[in-house]
């Protein structure tokens, strides 16, 4: 089957969905699909022999303003993706919102070829109340009618599927979780000296995007909160924490998967009070190497199974003093004993998977391709 899969940036962008896009694509391709992957040409083009990369010219000019990507096809751009869908059996498009998003919906319904949506996220909770209404606005009429168009929706979180419940959608929608590369997040020992982190010493974790919406206002107020915990940061962004002036804030840049996983058996917990994503990733991978997890409170029910290990929290980033102050006495709990740990990342071994989910994807893909 010829497979296109369209986001809005590469992998080397470094968000979540571009992630997430780059493990299904591989694993499709694994699994005997022809794919090709269409996204902005910002960022370097998947480098794969399996996959047929299809880079499109965009500008983004919201990311540098805002911190919100949201790169526009230009008309190169629309004309190299008309060509891909045109060769494509099926579409999947990551998230509803994006320009590359709307626009390969529109072309791909113009060409009669049936499209997969998975949705990854719901709301986002911006701290000023204009831009959550122009998020409600988008929702309203972006997101729900690009549900209603597809020809099968995939949720990524149990969060985000009782965030469209109302929709309206063609067939019945599918909750499908992400998977985790097991060679890089699995339980093991680890040494903190690699990273530059004491031996001694209760270490908190950070990694993602240093965008508002991830909340590094929170963090900076644990951090000046808590002087005697190490807030290890993985990622890169706008926002630059070392302007905080906080001696317990160590900044470890962009990381490979593999080293990700050897910081998340180093740390004593994952902090992630970020707003809007459903099911982040990381956590996911920090369950897998068996770390504690302090997130939002939608994040912590986003897989009902798995909530008991997951400590959630009321997240505003509109008041990150506040927000730290419900986060502080999670963060002076007792660390979980090993046991707990270990069931914790059996859990995720089974129920996160990449060729799983591939394979989801790939049936879906089958039956909605058949029925056209």
């Amino acid at each position: 089957m010829k497979l296109l899969t369209v986001t809005h940036f590469y992998e080397a962008h470094g968000g979540g969905i571009e992630r997430v896009a780059g493990h299904v694509c591989r694993n499709l391709a694994a699994q005997g699909h022809e794919c090709e992957w269409a996204a902005s040409a910002a960022d370097p083009a998947p480098v794969d022999p399996a996959i047929t990369a299809v880079p499109l010219r965009c500008v983004n000019p919201t990311e540098r303003l805002t911190g919100l990507p949201m790169p526009i096809p230009g008309p190169a751009g629309l004309r190299a993706l008309s060509r891909a869908i045109g060769r494509a059996d099926v579409v999947i498009v990551h998230d509803a919102l994006y320009c590359t998003s709307i626009a390969a919906m529109m072309l791909a319904r113009a060409k009669s070829v049936p499209v997969i949506l998975i949705q990854h996220i719901a709301a986002i909770e911006f701290p000023s109340a204009a831009m959550r209404k122009v998020m409600a606005l988008a929702n309203y009429s972006v997101t729900r009618p690009m549900l209603g168009a597809a020809d099968q929706v995939v949720f990524i979180s149990d969060t985000v599927r009782r965030a469209f419940a109302q929709t309206a959608m063609k067939r019945e929608a599918r909750l499908v979780f992400n998977g985790v590369d097991g060679a890089a997040f699995h339980r093991g020992p680890a040494c903190r000296a690699a990273f530059g982190l004491p031996e001694v010493g209760k270490v908190a974790v950070f990694v993602g995007r240093f965008v508002q919406k991830k909340g590094l206002g929170v963090i900076r107020a644990l951090a000046a909160r808590h002087p005697d915990i190490h807030f290890a940061m993985a990622g890169s962004g706008p926002i630059s924490p070392a302007d905080w002036g906080l001696p317990n804030i160590h900044l470890l840049g962009t990381l490979k998967p593999a080293d990700i996983g050897e910081l998340f058996r180093a740390a004593d917990m994952l902090l992630l009070p970020s707003v809007g994503e459903g099911y982040p990733l990381v956590i996911q991978e920090a369950m897998a190497c068996g770390l504690p997890v302090i997130c939002g409170a939608e994040s912590a029910s986003a897989d009902p199974a798995a909530a008991r290990w997951l400590e959630g929290a009321r997240i505003d980033l509109g008041d990150p003093d506040g927000t730290a102050q419900r986060i502080s006495p999670l963060l002076d709990r007792p660390a979980p004993m090993a046991e707990e740990r270990g069931d914790m990342a059996a859990y995720a071994a089974a129920a996160y998977s990449w060729p799983g989910m591939a394979a989801r994807i790939a049936e879906i893909a089958g039956e909605i391709s058949s029925s056209r």
